[in-house]
């Protein structure tokens, strides 16, 4: 395996389109702090920026790709469509649009698999589900204001219920979802590439409080024998599981040792010895959804 460069390396889409292997995720990143974020990070070489309607960053975010002189077409920008908004794909993609204020998105997804009631967020649409949703988005696609479309939290049995809908005429592009070692999700990463469905993997470092990963003795050793960070093993594990990743930070030197991935690998033991880590545990629940999303069947 050739060891990876993180200024140049793409992983090629069903749709023919190459998305950025490292991006930067802005999910609680806040407003004031994220455009400062992002310009950095694409003046040091990200080409990838992560963002959602339900982070209530988007503009701020614009704002920060504008500040960064980087020319748009080099840039790919994914964003997500909100619950609430399940109904109302068009409208919930324009304010992204606008609130962005690049003229283009490079990856639009469902954010969850979840088509909340926007006027009661306690309550799932009766009739309305993803199925319906996509079929909006496949719309959205045909306008040529978006360049791929995919979905954000989709367990094997959400994909297969969309697969076999004969409304389905476009296969996702990307499904983004919660991976690390602590949360591998081997069944649901192979059902996806056995779709040529490309997985990005965010919460890749395994969340920022409390993080039971750096408890891991594995880690650190490794850490110490290759002369990285934890984050930096971390992430390369993700690459090398043929995921791209969205670290999320406002901290400049993060931002810039999350970047540094160049020129090394984890080898065969420790790419095995990282997967062989038995705590569980998930950064992103769904208590807070009207329906259960996550079931614990795709590991």
């Amino acid at each position: 395996m050739a060891a990876f460069s993180n200024t140049s390396i793409t992983f090629t889409l069903n749709s023919g389109a190459k998305i950025p292997a490292v991006g930067l995720g802005t999910w609680k990143s806040p407003p004031d702090e994220v455009r400062t974020a992002v310009k950095h990070a694409l003046q040091i070489g990200y080409r990838h920026i992560d963002t959602a309607l339900n982070y209530q960053n988007e503009v701020e975010v614009g704002q920060g790709i504008r500040d960064s002189g980087v020319p748009r077409d080099q840039i790919w920008v994914t964003t997500k469509l909100d619950n609430p908004w399940h109904r109302r794909v068009r409208e919930g993609f324009e304010k992204s649009l606008n609130d962005l204020g690049i003229g283009y998105i490079d990856l639009y997804l469902i954010h969850f698999p979840c088509s909340t009631d926007p006027t009661d967020p306690t309550k799932h649409l009766p009739d309305w589900d993803f199925v319906k949703t996509w079929q909006e988005m496949q719309k959205i696609l045909d306008t040529g204001k978006v360049k791929n479309i995919g979905v954000s939290n989709f367990q094997i049995r959400h994909l297969e219920k969309l697969l076999g809908d004969v409304s389905c005429r476009v296969v996702p592009a990307v499904n983004q979802i919660e991976l690390h070692p602590g949360n591998p999700s081997t069944k649901l990463l192979e059902y996806c590439q056995s779709k040529g469905i490309h997985c990005t993997a965010y919460s890749c470092l395994g969340g920022a409080s409390d993080n039971p990963l750096y408890k891991q003795p594995v880690l650190s050793q490794i850490a110490h024998a290759t002369g990285k960070t934890p984050a930096q093993i971390l992430l390369m594990w993700s690459l090398q599981r043929g995921t791209s990743i969205i670290p999320k930070s406002v901290t400049p030197t993060r931002i810039e040792s999350n970047f540094q991935l160049d020129g090394w690998e984890l080898s065969k033991d420790e790419m095995q010895a990282l997967d062989g880590i038995k705590t569980r545990f998930k950064v992103v629940n769904d208590a807070w959804m009207p329906i259960k999303v996550f079931f614990g069947d795709d590991e």
